[in-house]
């Protein structure tokens, strides 16, 4: 790969472990394993996991790419990168106040109770709505976007970056998926502690990744300016 590439690459890093580390999607993919059909529940989950989040980051990059033209003098990207960041440091206060009190359980959002009974074609919908229509994750793949646009890379590298983005925001979801189909039902307690790790700490974790980005890109965009 060429320095630019893996320039941008490494950009949009950040936003892809945040996708890859959002709380949600990981407890989901969890549940999708602890029933019966887990053989195919787990992988149609994946499948759509990817399928949403490659739509979105393909339609994100298109849109961004038109913003400005980061060759030239244009600061739409750096007016971008601020109003993401500052949506960022908004959402992480959010989280925030959202936190379980100590000794108080995380709530459980209805949809999660019925996990493990979902069907394969369920399940892959599922998929494609926590990566495609989580706020968040749109936020993320913005962010994501406006690296691989402000890179100035030709259409393969393009792809490429894309590819890269959507691999590494899949992982801990196709490699919960992956770790089920190979350790069977040994997979189950670790699975089922990260779960229960991810459902408890949900709310710092997301404003611990939020507030850091969201810090990143502000600055970013404002020494863009």
């Amino acid at each position: 790969m060429g320095a630019v590439l893996n320039g941008a690459i490494g950009d949009l890093l950040p936003s892809a472990l945040a996708v890859a580390l959002s709380p949600i999607p990981v407890v989901a993919i969890v549940g999708v394993l602890g029933g019966r059909r887990a053989s195919t529940t787990g992988p149609a989950f994946a499948a759509g996991w990817i399928a949403g989040l490659l739509a979105v980051s393909v339609a994100v990059v298109l849109l961004v790419d038109g913003v400005g033209d980061p060759g030239g003098d244009d600061t739409g990207l750096d007016w971008w990168k601020i109003a993401i960041g500052l949506l960022f440091l908004a959402m992480a206060a959010k989280q925030w106040t959202k936190r379980p009190k100590r000794g108080e359980a995380p709530a459980e959002p209805s949809w999660m109770a019925t996990l493990d009974r979902a069907s394969p074609g369920r399940a892959a919908v599922l998929g494609a709505a926590l990566s495609a229509a989580n706020p968040k994750n749109l936020a993320l793949t913005l962010t994501a976007a406006a690296s691989i646009a402000e890179a100035d890379l030709g259409t393969t590298d393009t792809a490429l970056a894309v590819a890269a983005f959507v691999a590494i925001g899949s992982l801990t979801v196709a490699g919960s998926v992956l770790f089920h189909l190979v350790a069977g039902e040994r997979a189950a307690r670790p699975l089922a502690e990260v779960k229960q790790f991810m459902a408890d700490n949900n709310a710092v974790i997301m404003t611990v990744v939020l507030l850091l980005l969201g810090a990143k890109l502000l600055g970013d965009g404002l020494a863009g300016l």
